[in-house]
């Protein structure tokens, strides 16, 4: 089983750059798309029903921001889109997609984690990014007291020094600050597992989101902040980790594994 995340910077304009096709060549059976950016009417058919997919969304209510979506291609037996406290639900971050297989149940829960810089770039987000990070964290892992789970997403945060260009120019920054490095040092802590990295330990230069200005993309100047998490019941069923960054329909690229599920 294949499982894929993409921040798509918009589902609209990522449509009109062949993310139809994308979905058709990818070969996932689950994908978790992220900042959908539409209200579901407001998307595509060819994004909102595609043939041969089951299609979930959870909307921003402030339009044209935020929201998450989740394609499978057997239907899942149960999602919900709610944690809960109405703070994070209306931003449309959060869609989880419950599955049973011959091989028993399991959970792909698909995430927008907030940005922490705030509108004047002051960081004034980061509490309330943290808050959310602590709210699905909670989630998970009761979730994962009934089989493996996958968690999917852009996480917003560069956990090491390897995960981007530029460590020293962004300590001060949101999406590299030591607080949120740490609530992810806490996730792994737990026993979840960043599968990529676990993959890769020591590979330098692979990012999954570039600044769409002074070429950072051409020059990978970049940052690996969209993530498959996997539970330790689902890791030690991941057979390959992979980051897609010559996919250029967003300024995020693909992420994902191919799991036994």
């Amino acid at each position: 089983m294949r499982v894929l995340s993409w921040n798509v910077n918009g589902i609209r304009a990522c449509v009109k750059r062949g993310f139809a096709g994308f979905l058709e060549r990818c070969g996932a059976d689950v994908v978790g798309v992220q900042e959908v950016r539409a209200l579901p009417e407001q998307i595509p058919d060819e994004a909102r029903a595609p043939a041969g997919w089951h299609a979930a969304f959870s909307p921003a209510e402030r339009l044209g921001y935020s929201g998450v979506g989740l394609y499978a291609r057997t239907e899942p037996e149960r999602v919900e889109t709610s944690l809960t406290e109405p703070r994070f639900d209306v931003e449309g971050r959060y869609v989880a997609a419950h599955f049973r297989t011959g091989r028993g149940r399991f959970a792909v829960v698909n995430c927008y984690f907030p940005k922490g810089s705030g509108r004047d770039r002051d960081n004034s987000r980061v509490p309330y990014k943290l808050d959310f990070y602590r709210a699905v964290f909670d989630r998970v892992e009761e979730m994962r007291r009934n089989g493996p789970v996958l968690v999917i997403g852009d996480y917003n945060t560069a956990h090491r020094e390897i995960d981007l260009a530029r460590p020293k120019a962004n300590v001060k920054n949101s999406g590299f600050l030591p607080e949120e490095r740490a609530e992810l040092d806490r996730w792994l802590e737990a026993g979840w597992v960043d599968t990529f990295r676990a993959l890769h330990p020591d590979e330098p230069d692979h990012y999954s989101w570039w600044a769409q200005r002074g070429g950072a993309r051409a020059r990978n100047v970049g940052w690996r902040i969209d993530y498959v998490f996997a539970s330790p019941e689902a890791v030690e069923r991941v057979r390959a980790a992979f980051i897609w960054p010559d996919e250029l329909g967003s300024d995020h690229c693909p992420v994902g594994v191919d799991i036994d599920l």
